[in-house]
């Protein structure tokens, strides 16, 4: 479950740094162009999007230890006392762990895919802008809330998919007999 928080955090993360006004019908055939890599890259460094995911993994930090909180209280009678702060440790320590430019690096194509030289240059001229920066400001805060309030919800729906995947395979079990 862990793990299923923390790509969904990143992922949530690294999409949310594209959020903006893209730029209207492009004036000329340059703009057309697809984005090359040094355009989205002009676009990562536009975001702070090193500094983007380290505070929303800060802002995510909280919400995560209450959810490992949580899964060790409901099951403290089968785990170890010390299983929150484990289970804490071992998330911190996978924080620091993130490798922020080996996965950058790895979102160029897609935004290469998607966006234009002249969406590239709309997005950076937009984040520019006070109220540009202000999104980036805030997005970690509000993406932190955010998490917090859908947590509940998630560990729910990820606890009926485990039990219906667990009914499943006792009754595929129970079948091959």
């Amino acid at each position: 479950m862990t793990r299923f928080l923390i790509a969904l955090i990143l992922c949530a993360g690294l999409s949310w740094t594209g959020l903006a006004q893209t730029a209207a019908e492009a004036p000329d055939a340059k703009a057309d162009a697809a984005a090359t890599k040094e355009d989205v890259e002009r676009y990562f460094q536009a975001v702070h999007s090193h500094d983007m995911m380290l505070k929303m993994l800060e802002a995510m930090s909280g919400p995560m230890h209450q959810a490992a909180h949580t899964q060790c209280e409901k099951d403290k009678d089968k785990l170890p006392a010390d299983c929150e702060a484990r289970v804490n440790k071992l998330l911190d320590s996978m924080m620091k762990e993130m490798p922020f430019d080996e996965m950058m690096e790895a979102m160029v194509p897609a935004y290469q895919k998607h966006f234009t030289k002249g969406d590239m240059d709309a997005l950076i001229a937009f984040y520019s802008t006070p109220t540009g920066q202000k999104v980036l400001q805030e997005l970690p805060a509000v993406t932190a809330e955010g998490m917090q309030a859908m947590m509940p919800i998630m560990q729910k729906s990820v606890e009926k998919m485990t039990e219906r995947a667990e009914q499943e395979v006792t009754e595929m079990m129970k079948g091959s007999t």
